[in-house]
């Protein structure tokens, strides 16, 4: 392990940050989208301990990766049934393994920018502190094999500038959509580490749609060429961008301004320099999907058990 990475698995003060004085003076703060609140849940006894958050778009997955995880690190039995938090709820799912909280957040900018005000919100009533955050997911490759897991430099929009844009009282504010680029380089050490499949370090678009917005050519309208779509997305490789998805510049101007060390890691299900559709066999896709969760997973081991050695040698002293 190297340098930075021991400093990561060593507990530090690092609080998770909410700038709104509108909560300071509310008694109850309702988490309604989790079907929590301040109020009703002693959130600071249920998830004071979390010190790693990953989050991904559909509820399977994310109970999937709970399972994945419980038997990684062994702290309970992976063969539990873990229950859904969120069931008073169908908005999203949340599991919780040890340090490790799993919650789906839905497809595109608006559904994880609710998830992540929330989120954010519980962490920081909870009293968490030096907490990393992951995004698993999938997407749409420009020039990389299919199966290949692009961990995130820079997050884009769909013009192929690094910033997130958001109308708020009706003027347009820009954010900041900078990434963690110690934890990306970890993660892709990590993955070199596992050698079980080909991972990159890459700028990856985010966009508003799939269709249209990505330059698809198999939507219900579309009013360019299939040389405008090769044009523009060649354009977007010469950027650096590697893959394209619809949630990751909320995601990362969000977590840098609550604090939280944050990192996109999706896997590319086609390369769409050749195509705009999933042709690829169910089984393949699915072998496909697990591989973030895979090296996320292997990641958070390596940490807790760099954590755990180091207090055992304590305790010997």
């Amino acid at each position: 392990m190297n340098p930075e990475e021991e400093k990561r698995a060593t507990p530090c003060s690092s609080p998770v940050f909410v700038h709104n004085p509108h909560l300071d003076v509310m008694k109850d703060d309702v988490l309604y989208h989790f079907a929590l609140g301040t109020a009703t849940h002693n959130l600071p006894a249920m998830f004071g301990d979390v010190k790693f958050v990953c989050v991904g778009g559909s509820p399977w997955r994310m109970k999937s990766f709970t399972e994945y995880i419980a038997a990684e690190i062994r702290m309970e039995d992976p063969e539990s049934e873990y229950p859904n938090i969120c069931a008073g709820t169908d908005r999203y799912a949340m599991y919780k393994v040890g340090p490790v909280l799993s919650v789906s957040h839905g497809m595109g900018i608006p559904s994880i920018a609710i998830m992540l005000h929330e989120l954010i919100k519980l962490l920081h009533h909870a009293h968490c502190e030096d907490v990393t955050i992951v995004r698993i997911g999938t997407s749409g490759g420009i020039g990389l094999e299919p199966g290949t897991v692009v961990v995130t430099k820079k997050s884009m929009d769909a013009t192929f500038l690094p910033k997130f844009e958001q109308v708020i009282l009706g003027k347009t504010v820009e954010r900041n959509t900078d990434l963690d680029q110690c934890l990306a380089e970890e993660l892709l050490q990590c993955s070199k580490e596992l050698n079980q499949f080909e991972t990159v370090i890459g700028n990856t678009m985010c966009t508003l749609d799939f269709y249209e917005g990505q330059a698809r050519l198999d939507g219900a309208f579309c009013s360019y060429t299939e040389k405008d779509k090769q044009d523009y997305l060649k354009k977007a490789s010469e950027a650096g961008i590697c893959n394209i998805e619809m949630e990751s510049s909320v995601f990362a101007a969000m977590c840098k301004l609550s604090g939280l060390r944050a990192a996109v890691v999706c896997v590319t299900l086609l390369d769409r320099l050749k195509g705009d559709q999933m042709n690829g066999s169910h089984e393949v896709l699915q072998s496909y999907q697990l591989r973030p969760q895979i090296l996320v997973g292997n990641y958070i081991k390596k940490l807790l058990k760099a954590k755990a050695g180091r207090s055992c040698n304590s305790a010997t002293v």
